[in-house]
């Protein structure tokens, strides 16, 4: 997966007020049909590129190897491109043509459930725990999945952020890799002084790191954009302190200037031509900009000003529709492929973490000590945009799909205003959002 795939692969499409009014209308001009969930005798399984034509040529292998017992069908496998994605399945959804199972976006199962659309996978998790799958998960990533009605989807990759650095140019600037808050802003000042950016991300067309690091943030000061129950609550003082924060790296030009405009392509530009030092990204940025030197390393994890320690994961899910030939079918063949996910790291075809810890165990994946790191010392932190709750909601998807979340970041990263009018401005476009 690349890492402009991993950034807009798991974001909440639209907005749930705009997937909300897109039903509709798509339903209109979608053909009537009742062949969802199945063709041919078989269950429709929908799935996206998350890397290169060989990660789904592998997926489609696996798809087809399927073989049920008993009255259970076999599956099909259909790639749905991540251009207009959301439009795809709503429309089909609608028109009951869609899949029986798919991955997609990482907070579509949140919003199709809303709609009643979605099957919920307690049946699944039941046989992950007879098959001892269950026993196996990462501590922590069921959990977004669970609601008071049953299991939403079932994670199967995870999208992390995690903090990097440049050996070569902490060295050159004589400070170590920072373990807090403080040691953030002394090594960023003594990095401004080569002439590095100390504190690296983006925020142009298609790019996203800027949101993630506000909330990310935001979380590593035991904040959040929610109350535990889920109302919003953008103005605590964690969040306060944790901006005024980021707007002390901007006045001491910790954070470039220019990031604003900033795509993933320059993001990257600036971790491979070593004038970025240290800053969040995805998980796996040494392999997706060809970096084996062993300069660039994942970070120490970060203690908060109160000693909190977070970061922030996305969930990637797989989920099931109630539009199906075959729900049991549907069910089988979600067991079938959990078990199969091994192959993926075993041929290095994904950018993601694995949600399985014996994935982690293989040699394919322990050949890379920051894929040891990140595991060992940020997965146990990780916690979702539903932080400081648990469960996500559809509402995870109107923060990271909106407006108010990109505008909050853009006016962060260049110093305008003020943390505290930045932050009332991010509330009050998200609850207009969640309203409308």
């Amino acid at each position: 997966m690349t890492p402009t795939r991993a950034t807009f692969s798991r974001r909440g499409f639209l907005g749930l007020a705009a997937a909300a009014g897109a039903v509709p209308a798509l339903a209109a001009c979608s053909p009537s049909a009742s062949s969802g969930g199945g063709g041919g005798g078989a269950v429709k399984f929908w799935d996206m590129p998350w890397g290169t034509p060989a990660y789904n040529d592998a997926a489609k292998k696996i798809t087809e190897a399927y073989a049920p017992s008993g009255s259970n069908l076999k599956a099909s496998y259909q790639i749905i491109q991540w251009n207009n994605f959301y439009q795809t399945y709503s429309s089909a959804i609608a028109s009951k043509t869609g899949p029986a199972v798919s991955t997609g976006g990482g907070f579509q199962a949140f919003q199709f459930e809303q709609q009643g659309a979605i099957a919920y996978a307690d049946n699944v998790i039941d046989a992950l725990k007879k098959n001892g799958q269950f026993d196996d998960f990462l501590p922590g990533v069921l959990d977004p999945f669970k609601s008071d009605k049953g299991y939403i989807a079932v994670p199967w990759q995870l999208d992390m952020r995690v903090m990097w650095y440049r050996k070569s140019l902490f060295d050159k600037a004589g400070v170590a890799p920072p373990t807090d808050w403080p040691s953030v802003l002394e090594a960023g000042k003594a990095l401004k002084k080569i002439g590095v950016v100390g504190f690296a991300t983006g925020a142009g067309s298609g790019n996203f790191f800027a949101n993630h690091v506000v909330i990310q943030m935001m979380l590593n000061n035991g904040g959040g954009v929610w109350t535990p129950d889920g109302q919003v609550d953008v103005m605590n003082d964690r969040n306060l302190e944790a901006t005024e924060f980021m707007y002390e790296l901007v006045s001491n030009g910790i954070i470039d200037p220019a990031a604003v405009s900033y795509t993933n392509d320059n993001l990257q530009a600036q971790w491979k031509s070593k004038k970025a030092a240290y800053g969040s990204y995805a998980a796996g940025l040494d392999n997706s900009i060809g970096d084996t030197s062993g300069d660039l390393l994942v970070a120490p994890v970060l203690a908060g000003p109160h000693g909190d320690k977070a970061t922030l994961v996305f969930p990637n899910n797989i989920m099931m529709y109630k539009n199906t030939p075959s729900q049991a079918s549907s069910e089988a063949f979600l067991v079938y492929y959990m078990g199969q996910l091994k192959q993926y790291w075993q041929q290095k075809l994904l950018g993601g973490l694995p949600v399985f810890k014996s994935i982690t165990e293989l040699p394919e994946f322990v050949g890379n000590a920051n894929n040891v790191k990140v595991i060992k010392d940020w997965q146990p932190i990780a916690k979702t945009f539903a932080a400081r709750g648990a469960a996500l909601s559809a509402n995870d998807a109107v923060l990271d799909g909106g407006q108010a979340i990109n505008q909050f970041a853009q006016t962060v990263i260049t110093g305008k205003g003020d943390a505290k009018s930045a932050l009332k401005a991010f509330e009050d476009g998200l609850k207009s959002a969640i309203k409308s």
